[in-house]
């Protein structure tokens, strides 16, 4: 059985909720270059310990070791990649990315080129990369397909020879390492969300290991069932995941992925400790690029210093029954309003910047799968555009709760409310896209509010030139509330 390495607990991501460009950028959106640097920066002066590499698009960059190692040589010295600090690959499932598909093939084939550089560079026989993220997990098939690849195209190819030829590939090309790779499922959808214990449980079956990590999503579950459905699936799984751990005597190390709207997680450098209370078995918490860039680095070094030093416990214990039966009649009023509000989201979430060259990966494209096939912008510029209508999403599908529901969310979302006065800040009450039905409910929110008035006339703005003109210039105003609001989306 393999031994367990250090697990990082702070994973810096390349999720764009930034207002704020970083100072290293050579423009607004970050590319290629920008983000080798970035993983540097996140190391070097904030203290994470973990930088995940979103393996898509054009401007993704296989090179990213070798260079890391060239450019910043003292600091790889004393803080050693794959022991120290981690690069974590995030690749394409091709399973639902069909176009993206063969950069999964491209992305395993550099693991063990990545091996070679740092090998070179210290001298020793430790992986700089051994870990990737499936996203958009549906089977224990999907992840084995990955595991399996590595092990069976990429490492024992080196024992073939080619065609007419006396020499093995391995010694003429040189040793494959590492021999495998961890596969870290990210479970994104209500279904395979609950279902997450047994789809890792199904991939350990034939697995000599002491510990596997876990990925839940947090965003693209707020999107497609709205905020507290988000909330309680994650407490679900979470459960579910320690329970396995015990059954099975394999190590779980949660990851969650949150961002810094309340929408996507309230994780900012003034929650840390509230979100870790909230989810205290979760090991691994990413930051996202509003963490970094829309706080002083002062600020986002105590916090992460924070999550660093926070004690791991179990998680929280949930009706889960109790749990489905509101996560049912909420996602349903929900998913309601949100189809009401789909051409003005469309059109709003056109003026938000993107903040990256490429294109991230594509996520659960909104509600085309369960919502009569219509399709909205990413979790990002769909938070954003409601933001900047004056509607916080995390209201949504709020006035399908009664008095009893509100009491049980209460107690096992136990930032509901924090997270709620948040939001609520940047409501505009007179806004023409609050729903009907929760006009009436927002006097009996369970939290009193303080509006911020230069929020509000922002939104305003927004609001009569999207009717008027179509807001031609909106960008501005976009931008302006958002860094009101220190986050983007």
């Amino acid at each position: 059985m393999s031994k367990i390495p250090t697990i990082p607990k702070i994973m810096s991501s390349q999720h764009p909720d930034n207002v704020h460009i970083p100072f290293f950028a050579t423009n607004a959106d970050l590319g290629g270059e920008d983000e080798i640097q970035e993983a540097y920066y996140a190391f070097s002066h904030l203290g994470c310990d973990e930088q995940m590499w979103d393996c898509e698009g054009k401007e993704a960059d296989n090179f990213v070791v070798k260079k890391l190692l060239n450019r910043y040589e003292s600091f790889f010295r004393s803080k050693k990649l794959g022991k120290d600090v981690f690069i974590t690959l995030r690749v394409p499932n091709p399973a639902v990315e069909k176009a993206e598909a063969k950069i999964l093939l491209e992305t395993l084939e550099s693991i063990p080129r990545s091996y070679d550089a740092a090998h070179l560079f210290y001298g020793e026989n430790n992986p700089p990369v051994f870990e990737v993220i499936l996203p958009m997990t549906s089977s224990s098939r999907c992840i084995d397909r990955v595991y399996k690849y590595y092990c069976d195209y990429v490492v024992k190819k080196q024992n073939e020879k080619i065609s007419g030829d006396d020499l093995s590939i391995l010694e003429w090309i040189g040793e494959f390492k590492p021999g495998r790779i961890n596969v870290i499922p990210l479970f994104e959808d209500m279904e395979h969300m609950l279902n997450a214990h047994s789809v890792t449980k199904e991939y350990l079956q034939d697995k000599d290991t002491a510990y596997q990590r876990v990925f839940l999503a947090r965003s693209d579950p707020a999107m497609n069932y709205g905020l507290i459905s988000a909330v309680l699936l994650n407490k679900i799984a979470l459960q579910r995941l320690q329970k396995l751990s015990e059954e099975i005597g394999v190590k779980i190390y949660p990851i969650l992925g949150v961002g810094s709207a309340p929408f996507r997680g309230n994780l900012k450098p003034q929650t840390v400790e509230r979100v870790a209370a909230e989810y205290p078995s979760v090991y691994t918490f990413t930051v996202q690029s509003a963490f970094k860039y829309d706080h002083s680095p002062d600020e986002v070094r105590k916090a992460i210093s924070k999550l660093q030093e926070r004690e791991i416990s179990l998680p929280q214990q949930v009706d889960e029954k109790r749990c489905i039966e509101i996560i049912g009649k909420y996602s349903q009023e929900y998913q309601r309003q949100v189809k009401e509000l789909v051409l003005i989201i469309n059109r709003a979430a056109r003026f938000v910047p993107s903040r990256r060259k490429r294109k991230l990966h594509i996520g659960l494209f909104g509600y085309s799968r369960n919502m009569d096939g219509i399709t909205l912008p990413r979790a990002i510029s769909f938070t954003s555009a409601l933001y900047s209508l004056g509607l916080p999403p995390e209201i949504l599908g709020l006035n399908a709760l009664n008095k009893d529901d509100l009491r049980f969310i209460k107690e096992v979302y136990i930032n509901f409310e924090d997270d709620l006065r948040d939001s609520l800040r940047y409501l505009n009450p007179d806004t023409l896209f609050l729903p009907k039905d929760l006009k009436l409910k927002i006097r009996e929110f369970p939290a009193d509010y303080k509006s911020t008035e230069e929020h509000k006339e922002l939104t305003k703005y927004i609001i009569n030139s999207l009717q008027k003109n179509g807001g031609e210039d909106l960008g501005e105003y976009v931008l302006r509330a958002a860094s009101l609001r220190k986050f983007l989306g």
